[in-house]
């Protein structure tokens, strides 16, 4: 998934580098200049980095905030979260719904909530800490979740799924056509998942470890996901995916809905 995750570092190291220049002209060469007078009785003109300084540290200063701790953007490079969300598709992410962290290092510093299931989180890939991944809450701490033959059990309920139609895929999506889509009923929260009843299964039987959560993407067949690499620590957690802004496609109906 692709990300600005070293858009933030490069943006936190111009808001400090900008901000570091302005404040040490305010409080070190502005007071020399002030001492000084050229023959003409004026003071001599303040230097051009502290005028970009000054000019740009409140643009990189308000960006940095917005995007740490409001609402980020992400791009959805692949399909495991069809039907819900499409290669292509532009989304924001609220990055404070579960608490606030800090930018770069990504540290907690207020708890606001935690994930539920059904949420559609963005997290730092727990394998390498820092590449962007999106799926499906589906296991929340101390969970017995059981993904066998398609079929998905959490604290050995049953959870229901009834198939409401075939996938027919266009463009870039064509290779999908023939699936089964499916409305899974998680915890309150009705989406659409993809099935292919031919391709083998991936199933996991895990009890989820404290602070932590399983995975999957909505497309169950073809997601790398918790089956595959484990549990997300709550430490790699970025936010909740709320909204699509904006489609490689230009797929109109899509601009402005609702990620649920």
């Amino acid at each position: 998934m692709h990300s600005s995750m070293d858009f933030g570092l490069v943006l936190t190291v111009l808001t400090l580098v900008s901000g570091g220049l302005w404040a040490v002209d305010a409080w070190v060469f502005a007071p020399r200049r002030g001492r000084l007078r050229r023959p003409d009785g004026a003071t001599p003109a303040r230097p051009w980095w502290a005028d970009y300084a000054q000019s740009f540290f409140p643009v990189f200063l308000v960006v940095l905030l917005l995007r740490s701790f409001l609402v980020e953007p992400f791009r959805i490079p692949s399909g495991s979260m069809m039907p819900t969300l499409l290669d292509g598709d532009f989304i924001l992410v609220n990055k404070y719904v579960y608490g606030l962290r800090l930018p770069v290092v990504n540290w907690k510093v207020l708890d606001l909530g935690r994930p539920h299931r059904g949420d559609v989180i963005v997290f730092r890939y727990p394998v390498d800490g820092k590449t962007p991944f999106i799926k499906r809450v589906i296991g929340l701490p101390g969970d017995h979740v059981v993904y066998q033959d398609r079929t998905l059990y959490i604290n050995n309920e049953k959870i229901a799924v009834e198939e409401t139609g075939i996938y027919e895929g266009r463009g870039r999506y064509v290779s999908h056509t023939g699936a089964s889509v499916c409305l899974e009923h998680l915890d309150g929260v009705d989406h659409s998942i993809l099935l292919f009843p031919e391709r083998p299964p991936r199933n996991a039987d895990i009890i989820v470890p404290p602070d932590s959560y399983f995975v999957m993407g909505d497309n169950r067949d073809n997601s790398m996901d918790s089956r595959f690499w484990g549990e997300v620590p709550d430490a790699n957690i970025v936010g909740k995916a709320i909204l699509i802004w904006m489609n490689l496609d230009w797929e109109w109906s899509r601009l402005g809905s609702r990620i649920k």
